[in-house]
């Protein structure tokens, strides 16, 4: 009898081990995104999106904890800042500027300012964020690697979600991103590596929807490190501009 229950018991003992490395590697793998984030403090970037004909040259930099300044370029012409208590929207098209103060609750405010900063930073200049359950970690290679780790987010929806990061460093490789039978990814085609900071960041990267691409995001200036004083995030109204104050809960609004 006790011949017969060995296998299973080994299958479940090997189960248990495999369940153990996975929670290791996951923790582990937390520990190095916070170290690398722990690196960059502060990022300039400038660069050009493209999606199918239509192109798009941006500029952003940031400053942590939270100070960002974002800017389009024409046709659209405006630029939006974050000192850390004041959001400042300053369009050029049509010589406005705009201040927003209160009005959101500390979670509302961090969500909208995520919405509209996070599309000026390309992935890769900040680590992914990872929700406290439904993550899991598995080994992998990458032809950029040649070690690498695969972290995949799977939350209560149909949408799972899979970064891809070269080990142990862990710089941003790849995202890949499925919901039923629809799939999607990004792919980082040139870096930039800091040999100072011990870490690669994106030059170009690829988006690609059914096998097919889709757009592109090619950086032409990338600084790390720089030194950016506070005011660089505060702005004020040129010469000739309407100048309006509203709270954060009215932007968006005409």
């Amino acid at each position: 009898m006790r011949l017969r229950l060995l296998p299973p018991l080994l299958l479940l003992l090997a189960g248990c081990r495999r369940g153990d490395e996975t929670s290791t590697l996951l923790a582990e793998a937390k520990q190095r995104l916070s170290a690398r984030d722990g690196k960059l403090t502060s990022y300039v970037l400038a660069g050009t999106a493209r999606e199918g004909t239509q192109t798009m040259d941006f500029q952003f930099a940031y400053r942590a904890p939270q100070k960002m300044l974002g800017t389009l370029g024409a046709p659209t012409s405006r630029t939006f800042a974050w000192d850390g208590e004041h959001l400042f929207e300053r369009d050029d098209t049509a010589k406005r500027f705009r201040t927003y103060d209160g009005g959101l609750s500390p979670e509302a405010r961090t969500g909208l300012l995520t919405g509209l900063f996070t599309p000026f930073a390309p992935e890769g200049f900040r680590a992914p964020l990872l929700p406290s359950q439904g993550v899991s970690a598995r080994r992998a290679s990458h032809p950029r690697g040649p070690e690498a780790v695969e972290l995949t987010v799977k939350p209560a929806g149909n949408v799972e979600v899979t970064y891809v990061l070269r080990w142990p460093g862990m710089d941003f490789l790849g995202k890949r991103t499925r919901s039923g039978d629809a799939t999607a990814e990004i792919r980082v085609e040139e870096e930039q590596c800091e040999q100072a900071l011990a870490l690669c960041v994106p030059k170009r990267l690829t988006q690609w929807t059914a096998g097919q691409q889709v757009a592109e995001t090619q950086l032409t200036r990338v600084e790390l490190n720089p030194a950016l004083p506070a005011e660089t995030f505060t702005l004020s109204a040129p010469e000739g501009y309407a100048v309006e104050a509203k709270t954060l809960a009215a932007f968006g609004a005409p």
